[in-house]
C-alpha cells in the first residue's frame, strides 16, 4: 500500500473547527453535497488561490474556460492537466461546449468515452473498452493497464495481435481497431488513473466548497497552515484582499495561536506567526487571558504574563508586529524608542512587572513569619479550637 500525507486535509479540518467556533455549525466535508451551484461558480470563475491540484494560474484559465457543472469535469481536468494530455484540454473544453463535435473510433466505445466527451483520459476506459471490444479478460485488461502505465513495449506488442484479431472477429473495422491501438500506445506515455484523479478532485471539491461557503474561515485556516512561509503568507494575504476580507494584524487581546476569524467577520492575524515570539510565551498569553481577560494595559499585560515565558526579545517581537496596538495609550514606536536617553517604554512595564511581584513575595514572605517560622504549635498541644499556637 502506498499511503499519501497531504497537509490539505489538515487544512480542512481546522477550516472546519473555525467554521464550528464562529457559528456553531458541524460540518463534515465527506458530505458536502457533490451538486452544489456555488462550489461550481467558483470554478467557473478561476476562483481557485488556496483550492488544492487547481490554484496555479494555468489551471484556473482553463477553469474559466471550462465552466465545469458536474464533478466528472474536475476529475477530468485534474488528470488532463499534466505533460502529455494537456495538449487535449482545448479540445476537452470546445467538445464540452458543443463546438467542436464529439466522435467515436467505433460506437460501442461510446459508454466509456462519453463523460469525457469522446477523449480517451484515463486508464480505466482503456480496460473496460479491451474488454467490451474484444472480449479481453478482467486479468488481461490489468495487465494491458501495467504495460501502459510502466510502457512495457514488449508486452503491448505481444497484445496488439490479440486485441485486433478479438475484436475483428466481433465484427469491428481492423483499420480502425489498428488506429485506436496505435492511439492508445501514445496514451501509454500520459496514462492516468480515474480512482487516483477522483480522490483528488474530491479533496479539492471540499476546499472549493469551504471557500464558497465560509471564506474568511477558509482562508484564515489556509493563512494558519502557511504561517512559517512568510512568502506564501503575503501571497494568500492578496487573496484575502481580493476577496474583500479584511486581516487585521496580531492583537495580545484577540489573536490565538493561528489565524482566526473575529465576530466582524475579519480575519486575524495568529500570534504564533510573529517571527521570534515563542510557542511557550505565545501559549501563556492566551491561556491567561482566557482565564482572566482581557488585558488593560502594557502595565498590567507584563505584570500578569510570567517573565520566565515572555523574555525581552519576545516583547521586543510582539511590539514590532503591532500585537500591543490595542493599547490606546501608546502608540507602537513608544515601546522600543527611548526618548532623551530614557528607559523604552517595554523596559519601564517589565520593571514595574518585577516590582509589583518582588513586593507580592514580599508580602506573602512577612505574613507567614519568614520560611521557617509559618505557625508552629508546641507537640504537647492537642490541634483542636482551645490550643494556643505561638508564632
Amino acid at each position: 500500500m502506498d499511503f499519501l500525507g497531504l497537509k490539505t486535509l489538515t487544512l480542512i479540518k481546522d477550516a472546519v473547527k473555525i467554521v464550528k467556533e464562529r457559528h456553531g455549525i458541524e460540518l463534515d466535508p465527506d458530505h458536502f453535497p457533490i451538486d452544489d451551484e456555488k462550489t461550481y461558480a467558483l470554478f467557473q470563475r478561476g476562483e481557485t488561490v488556496g483550492i488544492f491540484q487547481y490554484e496555479s494560474p494555468g489551471m484556473q484559465k482553463y477553469m474559466r474556460e471550462l465552466k465545469p457543472t458536474v464533478f466528472a469535469d474536475l476529475i477530468a481536468m485534474n488528470a488532463l492537466y499534466r505533460p502529455g494530455p494537456l495538449e487535449y484540454i482545448p479540445s476537452f473544453i470546445q467538445r464540452k461546449h458543443g463546438l467542436e463535435p464529439i466522435t467515436y473510433d467505433l460506437d460501442d466505445m461510446k459508454e466509456y468515452l462519453e463523460e469525457t466527451y469522446g477523449i480517451t483520459v484515463y486508464q480505466e476506459q482503456v480496460m473496460l473498452l479491451s474488454q467490451k471490444l474484444a472480449d479481453f479478460t478482467k486479468g488481461e485488461a490489468d495487465v494491458l493497464r501495467k504495460a501502459m502505465g510502466k510502457k512495457q513495449k514488449d508486452v503491448l506488442d505481444k497484445m496488439k495481435p490479440k486485441f485486433v484479431e478479438q475484436a475483428a472477429a466481433k465484427g469491428h473495422d481492423a483499420k480502425k481497431l489498428e488506429k485506436i491501438w496505435k492511439d492508445w500506445e501514445a496514451f501509454a506515455s500520459y496514462a492516468f488513473n480515474k480512482s487516483h484523479s477522483t480522490c483528488y478532485a474530491w479533496i479539492a471539491y471540499q476546499t472549493a466548497y469551504l471557500k464558497a461557503h465560509y471564506p474568511a474561515e477558509y482562508m484564515a485556516s489556509v493563512l494558519s497552515n502557511n504561517m512559517n512561509d512568510i512568502a506564501t503568507v503575503t501571497f494568500f494575504m492578496e487573496e484575502c484582499k481580493r476577496m474583500g476580507i479584511q486581516v487585521l494584524g496580531p492583537d495580545v487581546n484577540e489573536s490565538k495561536n493561528g489565524f482566526t476569524v473575529n465576530k466582524e467577520g475579519q480575519i486575524r492575524f495568529g500570534l504564533a506567526a510573529i517571527k521570534g515570539a515563542g510557542n511557550a510565551a505565545v501559549d501563556h498569553i492566551i491561556e491567561n487571558r482566557e482565564a482572566k481577560g482581557p488585558y488593560a494595559s502594557i502595565f498590567e499585560f507584563c505584570k500578569r504574563v510570567n517573565g520566565k515565558a515572555l523574555n525581552k526579545k519576545t516583547l521586543e517581537a510582539l511590539a514590532q508586529a503591532g500585537a500591543f496596538d490595542c493599547f490606546k495609550e501608546h502608540h507602537r514606536r513608544q515601546y522600543l524608542e527611548a526618548p532623551d536617553g530614557d528607559v523604552t517604554l517595554l523596559e519601564k512595564a517589565t520593571k514595574y512587572a518585577q516590582r509589583i511581584q518582588q513586593e507580592e513575595m514580599s508580602a506573602q514572605v512577612s505574613l507567614f513569619g519568614g520560611e521557617e517560622q509559618i505557625f508552629r504549635c508546641p507537640p504537647s498541644h492537642r490541634w483542636n479550637r482551645s490550643a494556643s499556637c505561638s508564632s
